[in-house]
């Protein structure tokens, strides 16, 4: 997952960004409101996270644009601000959670994921297709019962075709959620773990269609 991280603090910044990325998410970091326009314009974000207090202006002021663009981009606001009408605030300009520093990496992990579960409309956390489970949260992969060892990109591009089943996915939307802007892409990566994943589940379990990219059947 490519998330655009939106965070004046250098500190909380740099902890935010590591943190994720130890988490195998790609991770894009801006500090201000002009840059966070920029990023969201050029790229294929599937999260953002905001914080409200910027040196040129408001993260509401990003979400209400992203809203009015009918842009349903998943949003988690950040604040310092531990007052119930900063949540009303911001809950009623369209974020999809809302999160007050400081807090624990453990637990922005778990609202991550209970947003992305919810925009995908999901009740259940585990991933099921056919004999396959995935569990985001426990990085565990099982088939037919059996678990399956899976390398750090392997897990993340199986996620991804997991949660968009049915859908095709091209192998640039594929490497957009492996890579952040910083990160060098690896020329024919998404082949060789789509290989590596159909030794692993099956040579079946991962459709290619010619000239448009990969999907999973739901």
């Amino acid at each position: 997952m490519r998330i655009l991280l939106v965070e004046d603090d250098k500190i909380i910044g740099d902890g935010i960004t590591q943190g994720l990325r130890m988490e195998d998410y790609a991770v894009d970091w801006v500090e201000d409101k002009e840059s966070a326009e920029t990023a969201l314009a050029a790229n294929p974000y599937e999260l953002a996270i905001l914080d409200i207090g910027l040196p040129d202006g408001s993260g509401l002021d990003i979400l209400d644009k992203l809203r009015k663009q009918n842009n349903p981009l998943p949003v988690l606001i950040l604040t310092a601000y531990d007052d119930v009408r900063y949540k009303v605030q911001g809950l009623d300009a369209g974020a999809d959670d809302y999160l007050v520093k400081p807090f624990k990496l453990d637990e922005l992990l778990a609202r991550l994921r209970a947003i992305s579960r919810r925009h995908e409309g999901r009740a259940s956390p585990v991933l099921k297709v056919g004999g396959v489970t995935l569990d985001p949260a426990y990085k565990i992969v099982t088939k037919n019962g059996e678990p399956v060892d899976l390398g750090a990109k392997e897990f993340i591009i199986l996620q991804e075709l997991m949660e968009k089943k049915g859908r095709v996915l091209s192998r640039s939307q594929i490497e957009d959620s492996l890579y952040g802007w910083d990160m060098e892409i690896e020329s024919n990566t998404v082949e060789v773990h789509i290989h590596g994943l159909r030794k692993k589940l099956g040579k079946d379990f991962i459709k290619t269609l010619r000239s448009f990219g990969y999907k999973i059947e739901p």
